[in-house]
């Protein structure tokens, strides 16, 4: 087994043009000493595909965190509750001053828009970023942005059963034999 890993080390090293062990130099931590510290690297990591032109907007970057909890939260009554949210991943518990749940001390809505907002950038030294001729990340998903401070501080006096698309909730009414469909003047309104 040493005679094969000093053969591929050697090779490693010259196309790396280093010379020691093989993992001496090659990767490197760093510790994240706080929130704001947690979210940056969040979110340069979750940006990375589109700043490699592997994806064009968060949502469609493949083997992403952003693009499962984006999912989950397209399909979730409460995107916010950590209850509601993508199992495999750890939650956004909400606001850091209220006493809270195991989680990323902010509301997952807010991390999203950040990571939109962050992508937008353009850096020199990369080749990708999100095309500031493409809507924000609220409207791509159908959420007109007046309505959204509106929204997430009333949805549960707003919406009492169902909650999408207009179109969506006809669906569902539809298969579940409904005679009228409760709530579609809020669907229409809020979810165009």
């Amino acid at each position: 087994m040493r005679v094969l890993n000093e053969g591929i080390a050697r090779q490693a090293n010259a196309e790396d043009e280093c010379s020691g062990r093989f993992w001496e130099g090659r990767f490197k931590s760093q510790a994240l000493l706080d929130d704001a510290a947690l979210i940056a690297c969040m979110a340069y990591v979750e940006l990375n595909p589109v700043r490699a032109k592997m994806a064009n907007k968060p949502e469609t970057s493949a083997h992403t965190s952003i693009k499962k909890r984006i999912h989950k939260a397209q399909t979730a009554h409460k995107p916010n509750h950590p209850q509601q949210q993508h199992k495999t991943l750890m939650p956004f518990a909400g606001n850091p001053h209220k006493e809270m749940p195991k989680g990323i001390p902010f509301k997952l809505t807010d991390y999203i828009e950040l990571v939109d907002l962050s992508g937008r950038i353009i850096r020199e030294d990369k080749r990708g970023f999100i095309d500031p001729a493409l809507s924000p990340i609220l409207q791509r998903l159908n959420i007109e942005p007046e309505h959204w401070a509106y929204l997430i501080n009333n949805f549960e006096s707003k919406f009492k059963s169902f909650v999408g698309t207009a179109y969506k909730l006809k669906q569902v009414c539809r298969s579940l034999g409904y005679q009228r469909i409760p709530g579609i003047r809020g669907c229409e309104t809020y979810f165009p």
